[in-house]
């Protein structure tokens, strides 16, 4: 009689799968290098696709002396629907809804009313036709950064 024994592969790759998953979201998300395309993500997810496939090809091997012919299948579609839905978080769900009423590259920025530094209120129009070291503006630059906070 042959001894069963564990699929190692199968069951990392499924370990290795929420890592990756997780990973992203808290630690590799902070960095512009890894936030944008999440490349490191994909590189940990490629690695436990590796693995699945390793342990499901294990698991049903003709000769096969492995447990996980029914939990084999399992981990891996858990596994897969894991990669799918973060492929999909970082591609369509981090997308902007369109903004129809904002202003479009070139055009004038409507008037607005905000708080400086110091706390007093500072308008586009002020800051358009106030001096400064005793010569007119010529324009104002706005910068609108798209932050996590």
């Amino acid at each position: 009689m042959t001894t069963r024994r564990a699929n190692w592969l199968i069951w990392a790759g499924f370990v290795l799968t929420p890592i990756a998953f997780f990973s992203y979201i808290f630690f590799f998300s902070r960095f512009v290098v890894t936030r944008d395309v999440p490349w490191t993500a994909f590189l940990l997810f490629a690695a436990a696709a590796i693995l699945l496939i390793g342990g499901l090809r294990r698991a049903f091997a003709r000769e096969s002396a492995y447990r996980g012919r029914i939990a084999g299948p399992i981990l891996a579609i858990v596994s897969a629907g894991i990669m799918v839905l973060a492929v999909f978080g970082i591609y369509v769900g981090s997308r902007l809804p369109a903004s129809p009423g904002a202003p479009r590259v070139g055009q004038n920025a409507p008037p607005f009313v905000m708080l400086d530094t110091n706390k007093r209120a500072v308008s586009l129009s002020d800051l358009l036709t106030a001096p400064v070291a005793g010569h007119a503006p010529k324009g104002v630059l706005l910068v609108f950064y798209r932050g996590y906070w």
